[in-house]
């Protein structure tokens, strides 16, 4: 079985041992004659998607308790991994959303650190500036690259801590990992979302075609 999820720039397609990250057209390319199951929260593919025959779309398949019209699949799908906690996903976008006794409880979206860096770098081109990814968030800075990355990272910090209310928090994503050492007993993984489309898998009637 290969899971695929489709993101904005992206393709994390979930292999035998760990998750490959692709570009999206050469993913499609590398895996268009297999068996897949995905979820694309990337409009522009969609009829490029929808035309690959042994392809199956588990946007269908994938619901939690509580969502809104509008969740994204991929936030959903993560909601569903773990259960009870607080899953923050740090890619082109930062969402951060609440999962308590089984049902989304809500969520927030933030621009992601990239685009935290290029909002200061139209400022001036002092602030296009490398972050400090260790900043002590109990020192007020003396610099100007601690000040640009307290200013980043502080805050992102501070809503999710307010979000927690003593529930596990679970990150991923490709700042996921960095962001999650500020927590103590935070959980990082990469396979977060596809444990959500496999749990959605065991308890639907997806079938899939053969490969070719």
């Amino acid at each position: 079985m290969i899971l695929i999820d489709i993101g904005n720039k992206n393709a994390h397609i979930l292999g035998t041992d760990k998750v490959i990250v692709l570009p999206i057209d050469k993913a499609i390319d590398s895996y268009k004659s297999k068996s897949v199951l995905y979820i694309s929260v990337n409009s522009r593919y969609r009829d490029k998607l929808e035309s690959l025959s042994s392809w199956v779309d588990m946007s269908q398949y994938i619901s939690i308790d509580g969502e809104y019209q509008s969740l994204g699949i991929d936030r959903k799908a993560l909601a569903l991994s773990r259960g009870d906690g607080i899953y923050i996903d740090a890619g082109s976008a930062i969402t951060i959303d609440r999962v308590i006794n089984n049902r989304y409880d809500g969520g927030i979206i933030l621009p992601g650190i990239h685009a935290y860096n290029r909002a200061y770098a139209d400022i001036s081109p002092v602030l296009n500036i490398e972050l400090n990814k260790e900043i002590d968030p109990t020192i007020l800075p003396k610099n100007t690259i601690d000040s640009v990355s307290y200013g980043t990272i502080v805050p992102i910090i501070a809503i999710i801590a307010s979000m927690a209310d003593e529930l596990s928090l679970y990150f991923t994503g490709a700042d996921g990992d960095w962001l999650s050492k500020y927590f103590a007993g935070a959980i990082y993984s990469d396979e977060l979302v596809f444990e959500g489309m496999q749990k959605a898998i065991l308890e639907s009637d997806i079938t899939l075609s053969p490969n070719q």
